[in-house]
């Protein structure tokens, strides 16, 4: 008989999902789908990558403070178990502003066509990556949470195209 070496998968403690996982993919979920619109709107509208670069630095950051301070000032954890108020916000903060940074970075590539197709790869692997994260912290079927994302990320990226063809 083969003895198995692999572990089997480690529990984790549901007071860790909701003061640390959720708030975290509560802001990759945000900084990712809600900045795609503006920053493929920019490059499209203007044709430079740099633009787009710098309006998906500003709505990346933007939108990392502002949910990193709505996480926190949503509610003391004391009623509903959510833990450290601050230590959400930041956590929620870093996963937004990360978020819309990942897909943002391409366009520092100097040549939009690599830029967009760079970014287009991106954003297919971040919400691929939100996907495996909902599976495995949140207990959501793979192909169910799989098509949730996509289509939810498909209709803001093919929102910021069109507005870019403006």
């Amino acid at each position: 008989m083969i003895k198995s070496f692999s572990k089997p998968p480690r529990q984790v403690s549901p007071s860790f999902v909701i003061q640390k996982v959720q708030p975290a993919l509560l802001g990759l979920m945000d900084g990712s789908v809600s900045t795609l619109a503006p920053i493929f709107a920019t490059a499209g509208l203007t044709g430079t990558p740099i633009k787009a670069f710098y309006v998906g630095l500003a709505a990346s950051l933007g939108a990392g403070v502002s949910m990193g301070l709505a996480e926190a000032l949503s509610d003391d954890g004391k009623v509903t178990g959510r833990g450290n108020p601050v230590l959400r916000g930041a956590i929620t903060s870093f996963g937004t502003a990360l978020g819309g940074m990942l897909h943002t970075l391409p366009f520092l590539i100097p040549n939009m066509h690599q830029a967009l197709h760079l970014a287009y790869a991106v954003v297919g692997i971040e919400l691929l990556a939100i996907a495996l994260i909902r599976y495995r912290f949140m207990k959501t079927p793979l192909l169910t949470t799989i098509l949730q994302v996509i289509v939810g990320g498909g209709i803001v990226f093919a929102l910021g195209i069109f507005l870019g063809q403006s």
